[in-house]
């Protein structure tokens, strides 16, 4: 067990004698607070915020987040209060201690939705302050040195848990060795069967291994001392888990694996980097594919470090990592690295650390995101990227996730080229926004101001924040929509009752809707989204409660109905493009253009249009109140469906010729099914393309005219 004094051991150095003291009463408050309570592991529970304590003061980091350290669980396991902390220590502290307080309150809860709101309270937790997050993961990390006295249902889903959020939060935040430590101690608990069969192949090569590794160790330090360079050199044996994770993704076996042994060496500049392997290449020949220079190109946390690996005189592979003392600081600890010792250093998303993109970049997602699924899976992408590296004709480098498009690049740039690209520039070639990109690709977006996202190009993009710009554009789209559709319903409405445009001034009105709705609107916009939206329904007693004069004969609703199609066009809506209005053609009777239309508004999605054939009209199942009159604009773009069913004689050639007939129509069949009647006859049930009703009419009769055919039936 650590004792305070081994902590005092370690940060003499860093802090003066006050800061030890102001330590040391933090160590008496919450010794004092936990006095008597015993850990499951039968230690005192002083033990573990002396520990994590411990895992902070290695990293160097400054006074008041070990003094939060030490004093992490005191409000959420004792009786003594947040209140008492900031009277104490300060806000500062209090504040780190109750960040800390509420991601652990959420753990102890559920699958999805909880999954998602712990990840929330740590985004929100680290977007004040980043410290809260360091003292989680050191939480965290001690946490799973003493999982196993848990049930084995806990063991597994704290494990899980760290392998899904906390392990991949320290990665993006460069933290390696805690990334590691977390990874290695879930590992054995979430799949127990590959972990000990892991260790039983690595454990017989860890033997023969290590020999080799002291002794090109060795050899190494002795190269680079013979060509004057001064530099430590580390030998590292690949966790387990990294080797897991490799041999999944490459589909390899343990033997495969090059990088198992490694050494790694740390030098006092860049310019030794490159000198160090350049004698290394000179001396051992070494595998092209396996080199990264992270230091020209560094990871979207960035790690940088120079890796190659190198083929011995007797076959023996080797990975070596060269980087600067600095690299290797920022390599173990981060971004933590920043609060070195030191009061006043950045703590929240103030720094414009190029780390903390992503973190912008998922806070932005869950202020928008209201699916846990769906923020899920957009979270995976942006905590877990193994990256791609593409380039701007300048040279500027853009890290991707695998997968990632031309789109995704064009919104990484920024959000206007994004939302305005028309096609790329791959290596000199015009191809495709979707396009996959892969690494090295040289990438320019050509744009069109008269270009703008549609729902496809969802499917287009790889990086949540991609996806995010394009539903932000599409909502503010559904909303302008919903506000001109709202305002074609108010102004036909005004006609029906005959009632001037200005029978209120905006002011009037405005006041009037609030007192009839309950609820402020800020203005008429927000009025005529509602209508368009189908969330608000403009109704007679709507009207009358705008204007008492207003009368309107009542009627039943297939009365309503049948008027409909006799309406003058002045007071019906016109179906013009889908994509510029927020109408939507019903799916359950596929209605066609030119046949007889009626629209039903729907809470949410705006104007559904039915035929009046449509099961749903004729057997008087809407709503009669959200019935609206339509009518098909004569340039209604595009193609429609419509499925026939035709009965036939079952005699050689007759799908070929209902299909020859169909297409020498113009028309195309997306769709066919023939199957045998029990009296013989060939039933075809088709899916037909066409303009309109007189183009699907005009099929049908040719199809009808042809030999063997009986019968030719709209479905």
């Amino acid at each position: 067990m650590i004792r305070f004094d081994d902590i005092v051991e370690k940060i003499q150095g860093d802090y003066t004698e006050k800061d030890i003291r102001t330590l040391q009463k933090a160590y008496i408050f919450a010794a004092r607070a936990h006095q008597g309570q015993i850990r499951r592991s039968g230690e005192p529970y002083l033990s573990h915020p002396l520990e994590v304590t411990n895992i902070l003061a290695e990293m160097h980091l400054d006074l008041t987040t070990l003094i939060a350290a030490l004093l992490h669980d005191v409000p959420e396991d004792t009786e003594v209060t947040l209140a008492e902390i900031r009277e104490n220590f300060g806000r500062e502290v209090a504040t780190l201690v109750e960040g800390v307080t509420k991601i652990s309150r959420v753990e102890d809860t559920s699958p999805e939705d909880t999954r998602a709101e712990t990840i929330r309270k740590i985004i929100l937790a680290m977007t004040d302050d980043l410290r809260v997050i360091f003292i989680k993961l050191a939480d965290r990390w001690h946490n799973l040195k003493t999982l196993h006295f848990l049930s084995e249902d806990k063991q597994k889903r704290i494990a899980r848990e760290t392998l899904d959020i906390y392990a991949p939060i320290a990665n993006r935040l460069g933290m390696g060795r805690i990334r590691a430590e977390l990874e290695e101690l879930s590992f054995r608990y979430v799949d127990p069967d590959e972990y000990f069969r892991l260790v039983a192949m690595v454990e017989p090569a860890l033997k023969k291994g290590e020999k080799e590794l002291k002794k090109f160790k060795k050899e190494m330090e002795q190269l680079l001392k013979d060509n004057h360079l001064e530099v430590e050199v580390q030998s590292r044996i690949k966790r387990l888990y990294s080797i897991y994770i490799k041999m999944q993704k490459k589909n390899i076996e343990f033997d495969q694996v090059y990088d198992f042994l490694a050494l790694r060496i740390i030098t006092d500049s860049v310019k030794s980097c490159y000198a160090a392997l350049g004698i290394i290449h000179q001396r051992w020949p070494h595998l092209p594919q396996r080199f990264h220079d992270y230091i020209a190109m560094p990871k979207s946390n960035l790690y940088q470090s120079l890796h190659t690996t190198i083929i011995t005189e007797n076959k023996q592979t080797f990975e070596i990592q060269i980087r600067t003392r600095e690299m290797h600081e920022l390599a173990e600890n981060g971004i933590a690295a920043h609060w070195k010792y030191k009061e006043g250093a950045p703590s929240g998303l103030g720094s414009e650390d190029q780390r903390l993109q992503w973190l912008r970049e998922i806070a932005t997602l869950f202020s928008e995101q209201k699916n846990s699924k769906e923020f899920l899976k957009n979270l995976k992408i942006n905590l877990i990227p193994e990256e791609i590296y593409a380039f701007t004709p300048k040279g500027k480098v853009i890290s991707l996730p695998p997968g990632a498009t031309a789109l995704d690049f064009a919104f990484k740039i920024h959000t206007e080229i994004g939302l305005q690209a028309q096609e790329a520039r791959i290596n000199g070639e015009i191809m495709p926004i979707k396009t996959t990109l892969k690494s090295g690709d040289i990438v320019e977006i050509i744009t069109s101001a008269e270009r703008s996202p549609h729902r496809s190009w969802l499917n287009w993009v790889a990086t949540a924040s991609a996806r995010q710009q394009i539903k932000k554009y599409l909502n503010l789209k559904k909303r302008s929509l919903s506000i001109a559709l709202g305002k074609k319903l108010w102004d036909k409405e005004l006609k029906k009752y005959k009632l001037p445009a200005d029978f209120l001034n905006e002011a009037e009105l405005l006041q009037r809707l609030n007192q009839q709705l309950g609820w402020p609107l800020n203005d008429l916009d927000d009025f005529y989204y509602l209508a368009g939206s189908g969330q608000l329904i403009i109704n007679e007693e709507f009207i009358k409660g705008l204007h008492s004069g207003v009368k309107r004969p009542a009627g039943l609703f297939k009365k309503m109905v049948e008027t409909i199609a006799g309406r003058p066009a002045g007071m019906r809506l016109v179906i013009k493009d889908p994509e510029e209005q927020m109408i939507h053609l019903a799916r359950c009777c596929s209605p066609i253009k030119g046949e007889p239309v009626v629209g039903y508004l729907t809470s949410g999605k705006g104007l559904t249009v039915h035929a009046q054939r449509c099961h749903l009209v004729q057997k008087e199942i809407l709503d009669s109140q959200r019935l609206v009159e339509v009518a098909w604009d004569p340039a209604y773009p595009g193609l429609f469906k419509a499925r026939l069913m035709i009965k036939a004689k079952d005699s050689p050639g007759v799908l070929a010729r209902v299909a020859t007939a169909v297409a020498e129509l113009k028309g195309n069949i997306s769709r066919a099914e023939v199957k045998t009647g029990s009296d013989g006859q060939a039933i075809m049930s088709l899916e037909v393309d066409i303009n309109d009703l007189a183009h699907l009419e005009e099929i049908s009769k040719k199809i009808g005219r042809l030999k063997d055919i009986y019968s030719v039936v709209r479905e």
